[in-house]
């Protein structure tokens, strides 16, 4: 671990945004989308009933879940802990359901299943442009086929708020879908957001407002929009964001910030509600690369940021390919510390609000627990593999899936082995506990993937899965 001020990579030079290098080369038909592009119609969510629970809690900034009953998102709620401290992993388990739904070769994390707030239907998003939905005993609800099974389908998870879920594709298109009948309410295409490519961000929802970064080609860019939820209007974007953006934005009302990452190595940061940009921050380091100049854009190759990034205790905390994991002050962007791993991390972190501490895991096939404060190791464990997905913590527990194929529950308080299910393909989905189950999903099975000698062959599919207590 080290620690730096590096006030020098805090704030980035004003910077030509999309819209202004696609004006110089002669671009058109591009709708809604600037630097910073407000619409009249545009109402600021209301933050106050998550302030009020806010104060109700005994724990500073803990609201690991949404202030509502009825929703549930990824990363569990705002500020994408990935905490669950009310659900119990068992000592033992077995596979009790499982059922093919991965058949692409991308490597970017596959979307985690996602029980809606009651528990009654998980819903399971696939790289085919599939949705799925299905009992906590497997039983086959209804599957929804999307626009989106023509390109890379879905490696976002559905936000679901009461009977509605909205997710992206790599479609370039946001939908929005009935969950009783599985009929589609509403999709807002990918002209409707300037030509989007992909959306790979995971939706925030927050007073009626939905919000997800979306991804450009020529040039490689990205913008983080605003929607309506009941219609899917678009009301606010900026695209002044570079790198083909997949983390999905989080949001702590108390400290009035919205953060995400980018490919370029840059982690963004906007005044909550008014969306005003506050600060921005490039990993990378002094010591890393000198960046390329792209469209205007200022890149950190080796410096790509992949994972969401939870907001904790006045910190965003944030890894980063260039190996580094960050904690970063919320108010202005300083570098607090920096825990180096020497590898590529681009998973999505946990954060145990009670505790203080951080779990993060990367392509040192490890995950660390990190007090959150200063960033010192707690402990280590190698899980064989290396790790893109999400982790999550409950109570007792840390749930991570591993390029070894294989879901490791380990001892939150020590990292040791309590259990692993060996599986199919890659595990790269968060593992969701609910009500004594565990859902979560692969990556299908191809061979000589990363060999470019050899004929990628698609072996088989990969598939999501539930599982039970073994006793």
């Amino acid at each position: 671990m080290r620690e730096q001020a590096s006030t020098s990579r805090r704030h980035r030079t004003a910077r030509t945004t999309r819209r202004r290098v696609l004006a110089t080369v002669g671009a058109v038909g591009l709708i809604g989308i600037g630097g910073h592009t407000a619409v009249s119609a545009r109402s600021p969510p209301d933050c106050t009933r998550v302030l009020e629970n806010v104060a109700d809690t005994d724990v500073p900034q803990a609201t690991p879940q949404p202030v509502d009953d009825d929703i549930s998102m990824f990363r569990r709620g705002l500020r994408r802990y990935g905490y669950y401290p009310d659900e119990t992993v068992p000592d033992e388990v077995r596979v009790d359901w499982s059922f093919p739904v991965n058949r692409i070769g991308h490597t970017a994390a596959k979307s985690t299943p996602r029980p809606t707030p009651d528990g009654e239907t998980v819903l399971i998003a696939s790289d085919t442009g599939a949705i799925h939905a299905v009992t906590p005993e497997g039983e086959r609800l209804w599957t929804l086929e999307t626009g989106a099974g023509n390109s890379l389908g879905f490696h976002g998870t559905p936000a679901i708020v009461g009977e509605t879920a909205y997710i992206g594709g790599y479609d370039g298109a946001c939908y929005a879908v009935d969950i009783p009948t599985g009929e589609l309410l509403w999709r807002t295409s990918a002209r409707e957001f300037g030509g989007s490519i992909a959306i790979g961000s995971s939706p925030a929802y927050i007073d009626g407002t939905l919000y997800l970064l979306a991804e450009y080609s020529n040039p490689a860019s990205g913008a983080l929009w605003e929607l309506d939820a009941e219609t899917g209007a678009t009301t606010w974007s900026d695209d002044d964001i570079w790198g083909m953006p997949h983390p999905s934005p989080a949001i702590n009302c108390e400290a009035g910030r919205l953060v995400s990452g980018s490919n370029d190595g840059v982690v963004y940061c906007w005044e909550f509600p008014s969306l005003e940009r506050a600060w921005t921050f490039q990993a990378g380091g002094e010591d890393g690369p000198d960046g390329d100049e792209m469209a205007g854009g200022q890149f950190h190759l080796g410096a790509e940021i992949k994972g969401t990034t939870p907001v904790y205790d006045g910190a965003a905390f944030v890894g980063s390919w260039d190996g580094n994991f960050y904690r970063l002050d919320l108010e202005d962007g300083t570098e607090e510390w920096a825990f180096d791993t020497g590898r590529v991390i681009m998973s999505n972190p946990a954060v145990d609000p009670e505790e203080g501490v951080v779990y993060v895991g990367g392509d040192d096939n490890h995950v660390y627990a990190l007090e959150a404060e200063t960033g010192e190791e707690l402990w280590s464990a190698n899980v064989g593999g290396s790790v893109i997905g999400s982790l999550t913590a409950t109570a007792e527990t840390i749930l991570v899936g591993s390029y070894d194929s294989h879901l490791y529950a380990l001892e939150k308080a020590t990292g040791e082995r309590r259990w692993r299910v060996e599986n199919r393909g890659h595990v790269t989905s968060g593992a969701i506990p609910r009500n004594g189950q565990i859902y979560y999903a692969e990556r299908g099975v191809f061979s000589n993937y990363y060999d470019d000698d050899a004929e990628t062959v698609f072996e088989e599919p990969g598939h999501a899965y539930c599982l039970v207590a073994d006793e």
